[in-house]
């Protein structure tokens, strides 16, 4: 049953809401811009991994105000050390360049798409490519060509992987606000700790199902995109896309909603390829079971299983001296796992016939 509308007046009260945080935003972005443009910065494209089958492409980029680098210069030295250490801080102190046009060059053509006001460019585009890892270049005027890689999937692709970040891949200790605020802004990326087996599991997943997808779905910003990347890589995680989002007033609310952002990625992942069935791979943490479950009753053809990494050392054990996965399992229809680490969710998934 629909909803009934809002009243006229709350509407306008909302209204005035979300114009007065958007105005704010677009004032503290024009005067961090004119100030870095002032200092000499120049509009540079940071190519994100994108995804797509063998007709279309969903590219991934962000668009930031950076220092031109000099030979022997210290940005110079950073680009020839990626690995090089980063604290979580300094990704948020980036200046984002809305609302710019940037050329996408892949599959012989050129197409020209536009960041949004954070500088985030997502853009679907029609282009013809084989299955596998590829290359586009991104270009932005008066800078030069930078590339990402995009990996088309296969028409016959029926299985793959999307799985949380935070607590499921890296130990980051979400439930715990200052240790996570730690993690995430101060300590040092080399210092980040990732979860036990976890980076097996997930090997294993794509070797016994060759061609296979493995996205990362997570609730953090597009600013900590490089150093998760350079996380995974150095880690052995198999590549794969990081579809994060950006912080700061919505249409429709002063914050971004990261629950939303999962559900709205997993509902479109099942309508862009509805062939796929996904193991959905997060912890218990924060709010996965219920974002997975949900999508599991909506979406039934579109899930392998559900894996999630257990924080705590308690037993769950529900109404009815039922586990969480009994409940789970009966409830969506899918199977679920869990365990506290990769070893022990690779186990029950080899029961499961997943693995």
């Amino acid at each position: 049953m629909r909803k009934p509308d809002k009243p006229l007046a709350a509407k306008q009260g909302a209204e005035v809401i979300i114009h007065r945080a958007a105005r704010i935003e677009d004032a503290v972005h024009e005067f961090r811009q004119k100030r870095a443009q002032a200092r000499g910065r120049v509009p540079t494209v940071i190519p994100y991994t994108g995804y797509g089958s063998t007709t279309w492409i969903r590219v991934l980029a962000r668009v930031l105000l950076t220092t031109p680098s000099r030979p022997g210069s210290r940005e110079a030295r950073r680009a020839r050390r990626p690995h090089e250490s980063v604290r979580g801080w300094r990704s948020f102190t980036s200046v984002p360049f809305g609302k710019a046009a940037v050329t996408v060059h892949a599959g012989g053509h050129s197409h020209v798409v536009a960041a949004d006001r954070g500088g985030v460019v997502d853009a679907v585009i029609e282009v013809s490519l084989e299955p596998g890892w590829q290359t586009v270049g991104f270009t932005i005027e008066g800078g030069d060509t930078v590339e990402a890689p995009i990996f088309v999937l296969e028409p016959k692709t029926s299985f793959g992987v999307v799985s949380d970040i935070d607590d499921t891949v890296m130990v980051t200790a979400l439930p715990r606000p200052l240790l996570a605020a730690w993690n995430t802004f101060v300590l040092d990326e080399h210092a980040r700790v990732p979860t036990p087996g976890m980076a097996v599991l997930l090997e294993r997943l794509t070797t016994e199902n060759a061609g296979s997808p493995v996205i990362y779905l997570s609730t953090g910003a597009w600013n900590v995109a490089p150093t998760l990347t350079r996380f995974l890589s150095r880690n052995l995680y198999p590549a794969g896309p990081l579809l994060l989002t950006d912080w700061g007033p919505t249409h429709d609310r002063w914050f971004r909603s990261g629950r939303e952002h999962k559900r709205e990625n997993l509902r479109r992942l099942a309508r862009e390829f509805p062939d796929v069935r996904w193991l959905l791979i997060g912890d218990d943490g924060q709010h996965d079971e219920e974002i997975y479950a949900d999508f599991a009753i909506d979406f039934p053809q579109s899930v392998a299983a559900v894996a999630i990494r257990q924080l705590s050392n308690s037993e769950a054990v529900l109404a009815g001296g039922r586990s969480k996965d009994e409940v789970h399992t009966e409830r969506t229809g899918a199977n679920w796992v869990y365990a506290p680490d990769g070893a022990g969710l690779a186990t029950q998934l080899a029961d499961a016939g997943v693995l």
